[in-house]
């Protein structure tokens, strides 16, 4: 069986070349003109923070609208990536400072990049992701093809398989991007797959239904402000005001969530309706990395492992700063 590439993908960030990292800079949401550590011409400290585009980072999409971050002192620029591996690798290329991925996608490329650290957590979930099924597939036992991103995708899929009793290597398990993959479903070329809004409200509107959500199976995700060392040795005052106000606006996501859906529509044009709908899905609260996130993180990284992902696991006691974000943030 074929499974998961993405990862692999990631792991390859020293090859990454100048010409790709700057295509990662052509998508930012606001257009900088400062290097990656530079100082804008308001004399503050310039901060590139590269993350996907969905409705899991809406603190960052209400903070700039509002201008939370220039309050603070802070001149960020968001960096729009695919998602997956591309937000950190931006980080390891250097052309994006701090990048927001979840926990199972950040690990493999804190494998291959010893310098990647997690500041902590802004977000988490165990409902933002669903599982579909195509319609005519009433149970996991008649699924023989089940389409994957990677990282968190990978990981859940193989859960959701093993949970069902279903060994994944009886499954072909191909890879896509989010948003081919509902298509996929539609033509009857893959059976179920997992993800998150608004690609599984998609694949339900387009022939399939939603069975249930990764926290049935006992996957919960969390997700992570990454840095690198050698950046964050010299910055982590700025570092620690970034995380402030995405601190911030994580409480106020949480008690207006129709503001937060507003705001990012004007952002990155999400549908405000079906945003509103889907934030409630999502825990919206800034902490430290505590014993716990350790522990599920060598979970991971032992899946990793047995699927042949990684070849060592990162440091956990390095890559994961537990402490920072009390002494620098909160």
């Amino acid at each position: 069986m074929r499974t998961d590439r993405e990862p692999r993908l990631g792991i390859r960030l020293s090859t990454m070349t100048a010409a790709s990292a700057a295509l990662v800079l052509t998508t930012a949401c606001t257009a900088g003109s400062t290097d990656s550590a530079g100082v804008s011409s308001a004399g503050k400290p310039t901060v590139r923070v590269a993350l996907g585009v969905d409705a899991s980072y809406a603190p960052f999409y209400l903070a700039m609208e509002r201008g939370m971050f220039e309050k603070a002192g802070v001149n960020v620029e968001l960096v729009k990536t695919e998602g997956g591996p591309a937000a950190a690798e931006a980080v390891s290329a250097g052309t994006a400072q701090i990048s927001a991925n979840a926990d199972s996608t950040a690990l493999p490329l804190m494998a291959s990049n010893p310098g990647l650290r997690s500041l902590g957590v802004f977000q988490s979930s165990d409902r933002y992701l669903k599982v579909v099924l195509r319609d005519g597939i009433t149970s996991p036992k008649q699924i023989k093809t089940m389409a994957s991103i990677g990282g968190l995708g990978l990981y859940a899929t193989h859960q959701y398989l093993r949970h069902n009793g279903i060994d994944p290597k009886s499954v072909k398990i191909p890879q896509s991007s989010p948003p081919e993959i509902p298509g996929m479903l539609k033509q009857g070329s893959i059976d179920a797959y997992i993800l998150f809004e608004p690609w599984a409200a998609k694949g339900d509107a387009d022939g399939g239904h939603i069975a249930g959500r990764i926290g049935d199976f006992g996957v919960r995700y969390v997700q992570w402000l990454l840095t690198d060392q050698k950046w964050l040795k010299d910055n982590e005052e700025v570092a620690g005001k970034v995380f402030k106000v995405v601190a911030a606006a994580d409480k106020l996501v949480a008690d207006d969530p129709a503001a937060a859906a507003k705001a990012s529509n004007q952002q990155v044009k999400l549908p405000a309706a079906e945003t509103t709908k889907v934030l409630p899905e999502i825990t919206f609260a800034a902490r430290g990395i505590n014993d716990t996130d350790v522990t599920e993180s060598k979970k991971i990284v032992d899946f990793l492992l047995d699927q042949n992902l990684i070849k060592k696991s990162p440091d956990l006691g390095t890559s994961l700063l537990k402490g920072w974000y009390e002494q620098h943030a909160k």
